[in-house]
């Protein structure tokens, strides 16, 4: 017979935490203060017997309890009333709520001040979610399941879970709110050691004879492994000791998981392992491997020491390490090196494996302090010195302004930048560089007097002369390239093609007339233009924008017709007719004949440049580029386009079936 261990079982952080701060408390020989748990610290009544022993004594409530006696919040956290009645009893909380909760109290919190309907998918009977609602005024509401939702009449949903909600759980209640049409803004709150815990619980569930699930049976987290195991293999048994264990029925089995919830103590796993060890006969190689398995969880990781661990949950403030030991690791943002405004989320993800090195092994908050900064120091100078001899570069980022330049930071180590060397134009001032990136090459390096020189301009100076010399080398006259829009004049536009300025005319902007580059284009937009023309000893490029489309009437066949329908813009009143620009490039003429059905002396009385008009196509004449309009057709044919004073409805443009003009073309006055 074979037994296998789950690579996730027994204490996670939070349950860690919350013995680690109540043993302070009974080992706080300082105060004379009677000392309580509100409630189980963890579901498992071997660990709070064991407490109970060393002074700290369960109740249900704050009711009768002497001022200055000492409370520990449980980890399953309380709702707030619950600290505003401490207070106002003169009783001394100690509060060793998962981190993790009381993330989730923050969120409701938040949320119900900004008056968000909020869900919380979990038991309504567990301790964590009452308090979790205690957070919200007691107004969330609770689903335990996807069919619970049919009461759920809001149309906008806040979701937090459950700690150790099952994930499936969580994900049908999710689609069912999407399902309902419910606007859903969902927080995955479940832990991550929960999570892992079920993963690795089904996938040696499925290969093992039997399955042993290990913990107290109020424990939330170890009902939902055993109802996974039991999902997945037949043989499971749900024990809290070794001495539930079913010894007749597991002879008869080759192969034996074991796996615990969050709240078992190491030791009961080990006696629970120890015990079919002893009564069954076992592979005794295999058994010894887990024996010292365990074992070395047991074992803590000495301060200097430099470990590898595997990220197991992450917060903006904080990453928790899993050491493969009893106690998880503690890697807080101030000791990772981190840029303005970036967070640990931005650099670590759950399942990530990071080196980091150990600078308290022992501490208050139960957890192992590690440290990636104290690491990556002397590295960091490495790759300085590096970088220095191979003429390579680097990326700094700019600290502070000092005389004569900035003092700029690669990872833990700073340098410093002369004003002259951070960029190829005059800098007088260098605080517009402030908290900027940028690529460096070391020009000093004295380490032991920790310093070293970099310069940008370098960097900036040879990639601009190798960038134009690949652009004159790649460029040819008619290809189409993309450019940025960097600057005007009267008479066109510069457009920056990777490293080199061309001329954008104003006449080769649009088949249009405009009165300015600006009416058609913005500054830093990006553009595709065709090169017309290059002189690479005068350093000149000619560009065209309207060359990258069809001139207008050279397809006009395939856009218009004949008794079609369509809106343009007034560009143009002479005292025959008003010209009516379709697209840019693309007038036609309404003859003062064809604007209104009653006799017009004076087209101003009737039109202005720049309105928006609706028009019927009488004729297109492509050889004499000529098309002939009428408003007063277009009006009898298609009334819906028009308001009572014959005006055109401009607010259905979007919706009426007619041809587009371009709104934004330049006016001719």
């Amino acid at each position: 017979m074979q037994i296998f261990l789950a690579e996730h079982s027994g204490f996670c952080f939070g349950v860690n935490r919350a013995i680690d701060i109540a043993e302070k408390v009974a080992a706080d020989k300082a105060s004379d203060a009677r000392k309580y748990s509100l409630g189980q610290l963890i579901h498992n009544h071997i660990v709070t017997d064991e407490l109970e022993h060393k002074g700290i004594k369960v109740i249900p409530s704050l009711d009768g309890l002497e001022a200055g006696s000492t409370v520990i919040i449980r980890s399953h956290g309380e709702g707030r009333d619950k600290y505003d009645e401490a207070s106002a009893k003169n009783l001394r909380l100690v509060d060793a709520t998962c981190p993790f909760v009381a993330r989730i109290h923050e969120l409701v919190a938040k949320a119900r001040e900004e008056g968000k309907n909020i869900i919380i998918a979990g038991n309504p009977e567990h301790p964590e979610v009452q308090g979790i609602n205690g957070w919200c005024d007691n107004t969330a509401f609770i689903a335990s399941s996807p069919e619970d939702l049919a009461n759920f009449k809001a149309s906008t949903a806040f979701v937090v879970s459950q700690t150790t909600l099952r994930r499936s759980t969580y994900d049908g209640i999710i689609d069912k709110l999407r399902e309902m049409g419910v606007e859903t803004e969902s927080y995955d709150t479940i832990c991550s050691a929960t999570k892992e815990r079920q993963d690795a619980a089904a996938k040696l569930a499925v290969n093992m004879d039997a399955m042993i699930v290990i913990g107290d049976p109020l424990s939330s987290n170890t009902g939902k492994l055993y109802k996974i195991c039991s999902e997945l293999c037949e043989r499971t048994y749900f024990i809290e000791n070794s001495s539930d264990l079913p010894l007749k029925e597991l002879r008869e089995c080759n192969k034996i998981g074991v796996t615990a919830g969050a709240s078992t103590p190491e030791r009961v796993i080990k006696e629970v392992i120890t015990t079919m060890s002893d009564t069954i006969t076992t592979e005794t190689n295999s058994m010894a491997d887990y024996m010292d398995d365990i074992e070395q969880s047991l074992k803590l990781p000495r301060t200097g020491d430099i470990v590898t661990g595997e990220v197991i949950t992450v917060n903006d403030e904080e990453a928790i390490i899993n050491l493969h030991c009893k106690r998880d690791g503690i890697l807080r943002a101030n000791e990772v090196s981190l840029a303005e405004g970036q967070t640990l989320t931005d650099l670590y993800k759950v399942g990530d494996e990071v080196e980091v090195k150990v600078i308290k092994s022992d501490n208050e908050d139960a957890g192992i302090i590690l440290s990636k900064k104290k690491l990556e120091v002397n590295e960091h100078w490495k790759e300085i010195k590096a970088a220095f001899e191979d003429k390579t570069t680097i990326e700094v980022e700019v600290k502070k302004a000092v005389k004569g330049g900035v003092i700029a930071a690669y990872k833990e180590v700073t340098g410093f930048i002369p004003l002259s060397q951070l960029s190829t134009r005059y800098i007088e001032n260098a605080d517009e560089f402030i908290g900027q990136k940028m690529t460096v090459k070391v020009t000093k390096v004295e380490e032991k007097r920790n310093r070293a020189v970099f310069s940008h301009k370098v960097v900036l100076t040879e990639e601009k002369d190798k960038r134009i010399e690949e652009i004159w080398n790649t460029l040819q006259v008619g290809d189409i390239v993309e450019g940025t829009v960097m600057r005007f004049t009267d008479y066109g536009a510069f457009v920056d093609l990777g490293g080199i300025d061309g001329l954008l005319h104003i006449s080769e902007i649009s088949w249009g007339k405009l009165n300015h580059p600006s009416e058609m284009l913005s500054i830093g937009q990006k553009i595709n233009v065709k090169i017309l023309n290059m002189n690479k000893e005068k350093g000149k490029i000619s560009l065209g924008l309207k060359q990258t489309t069809p001139e207008p009437w050279s397809v006009i066949n395939e856009k218009y017709k004949e008794n079609d329908i369509i809106k343009g813009k007034v560009v143009q009143i002479k005292e025959y007719g008003a010209f009516v620009e379709l697209e840019p490039g693309l007038d036609g003429l309404v003859h003062i004949s064809e604007i209104s059905d009653e006799h017009v002396d004076n087209i101003n009385d009737i039109l202005k440049v720049g309105e928006v008009v609706y028009a019927k196509i009488l004729s297109i004449d492509t050889e004499r580029k000529r098309i002939s309009l009428s408003i007063k057709e277009a009006r009898a044919e298609a009334p819906e386009y028009f308001n009572e004073d014959g005006s055109a409805k401009v607010e259905i443009a979007e919706e009426a079936p007619v041809e587009e003009a371009a709104e934004e073309a330049p006016v001719e006055e």
